[in-house]
């Protein structure tokens, strides 16, 4: 194993260097997404701020093993991803177990429903010792399973699968020492399904990054945008579930009188028919961008952020929209109504694109540049540290600890310990 200490003790109060894995198929170069702000976020933390050293796999165009001091970077071989050209799914998990195997890490950190987890638990298997955490991210039999069944076969079926879609989620991530989700809200819809070892962690932005400090006058020009009104500007990906799509039906529904213009910042399966749609409208789609200081002032320098995602299960992306400086519009539904209350921003019905655009008018009338600024006072409670110390601090110790009654004693054992304990905390 590498990474050794020695054997000698570290100093008082600091914490025993320890090797994590974060695990995941929700990885790309040019798609973006949560994980992959989250994982940045992580790996520049565990640099900065700890003794640990960080391994992270994920899939890629072929087998790679990048090592640099106390990061390792490990792409495993996977084919792309049909109708989703910029992620690739992992099929070959008798590489990630030797991946696992050859580096031994003390905390695998699973961040996606599919396939891996299971991949984590068979190594446990193997590595009694290892403690298994699951970033609960999505409420995927609700967010996915279902919102897709219900499109091709039906709300019926699609109940059906979604009701065996959370039956999975309950026998795989019950093998997991410690879960944690994003909110109260799902945290209870896995205890439901008998899932308590959990905690709710924040995720958090660069708030010294993303500040209204980065706006630039110039952007809008640059693009090639006309108008003098509210520039809007989404961030992320164009599919279906992200339901990106509506935004350009909003946008058709403003009056040309308030001379607005629309950048929307993101590649997925919907961009091809999205541009297509948008033809003659003042809206720009630049693509998805990989410099977050780039992105940084794409922000600060539009006046509203706007999104139709009913399934945000945190939402950085709003998080960092305030950050910059703006309101938000976006639909009353998901994490998006605990991001965005009323003096922040206006949120209206799931797909209605006409009350999205009424919202648009509304924000726009009332100030968007003074309801900015408080939606950036509001966002400085949100930091990646304070993510990542719940993390470190509270929720890997409580995944160790349980493995480690769990290896002694066995699974049904640690967890009657764990029961008897929570009952009496």
């Amino acid at each position: 194993m590498l990474f050794e200490t020695g054997g000698l003790p570290p100093p008082p109060g600091v914490p025993k260097p320890m090797l994590v894995c974060d695990l995941t198929q929700s990885w790309s170069p040019a798609g973006g997404g949560g994980v992959g702000t989250y994982m940045k976020a992580k790996r520049d933390y565990v640099l900065a701020h700890t003794p640990h050293s960080l391994l992270q796999i994920v899939p890629g165009p072929e087998d790679k093993i990048v090592e640099d001091g106390r990061h390792i970077w490990a792409e495993v071989g996977a084919d792309k991803v049909r109708g989703s050209p910029n992620y690739r799914f992992i099929l070959r998990t008798d590489v990630v177990r030797k991946i696992l195997a050859r580096y031994q890490p003390a905390i695998v950190e699973s961040l996606c429903p599919w396939v891996l987890p299971w991949t984590a638990i068979h190594h446990r298997r193997a590595f009694p010792e290892t403690a298994l955490v699951a970033g609960y991210s999505t409420d995927f039999p609700n967010a996915h399973v279902f919102r897709v069944a219900q499109k091709l076969f039906g709300t019926t079926i699609g109940r059906g699968f979604q009701w065996l879609s959370y039956g999975y989620a309950e026998i795989t991530y019950r093998e997991f020492d410690w879960v944690y989700t994003l909110s109260e809200d799902i945290r209870a819809v896995l205890a439901r399904r008998k899932i308590t070892r959990t905690s709710v962690l924040p995720l958090g932005v660069d708030i010294s990054r993303f500040h209204p400090d980065k706006r630039d006058p110039d952007f809008r020009a640059e693009l090639g945008l006309p108008g003098d009104g509210p520039l809007l500007i989404y961030a992320g990906r164009l599919d279906n579930e992200k339901r990106a799509e509506t935004l350009i039906q909003m946008f058709r529904q403003l009056p040309p009188s308030l001379g607005a213009a629309m950048v929307m910042i993101g590649d997925g399966k919907r961009r091809d028919d999205m541009v297509a749609d948008a033809a003659g409208l003042p809206i720009a789609f630049p693509g998805f961008v990989a410099d977050r200081d780039v992105l940084a002032r794409a922000l600060a320098s539009s006046d509203i952020y706007v999104s139709g995602m009913a399934d945000e299960t945190f939402g950085i992306s709003i998080v960092e929209a305030q950050a910059s400086g703006l309101p938000v519009v976006g639909v009353a539904s998901g994490a998006m109504i605990d991001r965005v209350p009323p003096e922040l921003g206006l949120l209206g019905p799931v797909d209605d694109a006409a009350a999205m655009a009424r919202n648009v008018e509304a924000i726009w009338q009332r100030g968007a540049r003074e309801i900015g600024a408080a939606a950036h006072g509001h966002a400085q409670q949100f930091s990646w540290d304070c993510t990542f110390e719940q993390l470190f601090g509270d929720i890997y110790p409580s995944a160790l600890a349980h493995a480690a009654i769990r290896a002694r004693k066995g699974r049904r054992a640690a967890d009657r310990l764990y029961a008897t304990a929570a009952s009496a905390g």
